[in-house]
């Protein structure tokens, strides 16, 4: 029988959530909605999840002396990731020492890099993925391009949103795109992975829940990516019963594999009926945002439920929605958002700011979230609505 208690008093749940972003935000709202304690951290002050945590600490999560400290000295009943780039090591120490890690210290340093989990995927549990091979070095680099020749995708073993990823289409392109890998890694330079394109007719996020009652999934959601960071997501994506059915049945070997309760983005390709595994976060994911909008219980929901050991009986769905980001492009530290009486003028229709204090380069700011009578319907909506929103930086 799980027991909550009251936050600021001994029975407190405490939570600390390591990474604050847009989906770690979510997930402290959630958590809050059951009485916890929640402390945010990340690298870079008033980040979103700490403007509606209970308290926040700053430091970078790859310190993992800092991260020890933190710890020690909040003695959390859950430490949640929420960002990829962590001292891993430093987690399994504390894991070690009796500190809760979700979903679990290995499945959080299996999913840091791209060849943890590519190696658990394709060698262990011999699942279908894309050709690949891992450099260290421009040499290596060229030789694997000479082996899984081109077109191909350059990435940082670990890195998100995109940064440090691209495509290879032509010789023209090795440069740049090995320079960009080096920039782009969450460490800076160092390890890659280059993988061969599979032929596919869409791309889903299958996201997985394990949780005291077993394991749950959520309809499909497809999605559309630029340059490896998602611009619009949608559920449920068109595919077929036996296809489903398959990616249904890879998500939970990986799911199950990786360990512990929690909510996991699995990302999968399709073709016709047949899947093949292409990644996971032990975590919320960014394309999952469509479930603010197309669930009774968000993706947030559920993994507060599934991490606090609270049963999921269900998961309703409320029909075709869609999300479409909204971004900022540019410099300030001062962001104003405007025109959302246009944006918010189709019914169902909502918005969501993140409330993220800077803006440096190109970033993503909040999402749109519709509803529709069919998904095309949807996607019409939330894009409509992301584009009618308009930034204005400030200086």
């Amino acid at each position: 029988m799980t027991k909550l208690g009251t936050s600021f008093t001994s029975s407190a749940k405490k939570v600390l959530l390591l990474g604050s972003g847009e989906l770690g935000k979510e997930v402290a709202i959630e958590l809050q909605r059951f009485g916890c304690e929640v402390i945010a951290a990340d690298s870079y002050p008033n980040a979103p999840a700490m403007q509606v945590a209970d308290r926040a600490h700053v430091f970078s999560m790859l310190d993992g002396k800092k991260l020890k400290s933190v710890v020690e000295a909040e003695k959390p009943d859950l430490i949640v990731p929420e960002v990829e780039a962590i001292a891993t090591q430093t987690l399994l120490e504390l894991e070690a020492e009796g500190f809760k890690v979700v979903p679990t210290a290995r499945a959080t340093r299996l999913t840091m890099d791209r060849e943890g989990i590519r190696n658990l995927a394709a060698k262990e549990l011999k699942l279908r993925t894309s050709p690949y091979v891992f450099a260290d070095s421009r040499a290596e680099f060229d030789a694997a391009l000479k082996e899984i020749g081109m077109p191909c995708v350059i990435k940082p073993v670990m890195s998100s949103s995109g940064k440090g990823q691209s495509t290879i289409k032509a010789a023209d392109d090795v440069d740049k795109a090995w320079q960009y890998s080096q920039e782009g890694g969450r460490t800076g330079e160092g390890r890659i992975i280059v993988e061969g394109f599979v032929d596919f007719d869409y791309e889903i996020t299958l996201l997985t829940v394990r949780h005291a009652g077993g394991t749950s999934f959520c309809q499909p959601i497809g999605h559309r990516q630029e340059n490896g960071d998602y611009q619009e997501s949608w559920q449920p994506q068109p595919m077929s019963a036996n296809a489903l059915s398959a990616a249904e049945d890879m998500a939970r070997k990986i799911t199950d594999a990786l360990g512990g309760y929690g909510l996991f983005g699995v990302e999968l390709f399709v073709k016709d009926d047949e899947v093949i595994f292409s990644e996971v976060s032990p975590r919320p994911h960014d394309t999952g945002m469509v479930t603010m909008i197309s669930q009774d219980l968000s993706e947030f929901a559920l993994h507060a439920r599934a991490i606090l050991g609270l049963p999921i009986p269900n998961i309703a769905n409320h029909g075709p929605s869609a999300s479409s980001v909204i971004t900022a492009r540019g410099k300030s530290e001062n962001i104003v958002y405007e025109n959302l009486d246009a944006a918010l003028s189709a019914p169902d229709t909502q918005i969501r700011i993140f409330g993220k204090p800077y803006v440096n380069g190109h970033r993503r700011m909040g999402v749109a979230l519709a509803k529709g009578e069919s998904v095309e319907e949807a996607r019409n909506k939330a894009n409509r609505a992301a584009q009618a929103v308009k930034i204005k930086l400030n200086q």
